[in-house]
């Protein structure tokens, strides 16, 4: 007598040794209950890092002029909503922009190796100032590094 196996009603969780099992596969997903936006302090650290960001970027006589709005407060609330939602927090930048398109939404902007860099300058300062444990800062960085190399659309000055 042959017997057919149990189907798997739960998949193992990555990291947890006492053999917990998550949701099926075929399951929707579920937020983490505690995601690194929520480790590194949720919205308010965003606003710092956002704010900090675009003091420099507002002084750049290169990035400034790339910023439609005199004020940059729409492209502050942009990117501290599209850090959030990356992060594990509020779906907000989504909802409201729909996806996020990153190189089609840099494509009208000349983003050469210049640009970049002052970026990556402006924003390592922003980062700088948030105070993150190292592994935080680490991943962090990680991202945003690899944004702005991917976000590169020209190499003429």
């Amino acid at each position: 007598m042959t017997t057919e196996p149990t189907p798997r009603t739960s998949l193992p969780v990555a990291g947890l040794s006492n053999g917990a099992t998550g949701p099926t596969a075929d399951a929707a997903p579920v937020r983490p209950s505690r995601t690194f936006y929520d480790e590194v302090g949720g919205h308010e650290t965003f606003v710092r890092l956002v704010d900090a960001f675009y003091a420099g970027v507002a002084e750049d006589p290169v990035l400034k002029p790339m910023y439609p709005e005199e004020d940059l407060g729409p492209a502050r609330w942009r990117l501290t909503a599209f850090l959030e939602q990356y992060w594990g927090g509020p779906t907000t930048y989504s909802e409201q922009r729909g996806h996020p398109r990153l190189r089609m939404r840099h494509a009208p902007y000349k983003v050469n190796p210049d640009a970049r860099d002052r970026w990556l300058t402006h924003m390592r300062a922003a980062v700088d100032t948030l105070g993150l444990a190292p592994i935080q800062e680490a991943t962090l960085w990680d991202y945003l590094e690899r944004a702005a190399h991917s976000l590169l659309n020209t190499f003429e000055d």
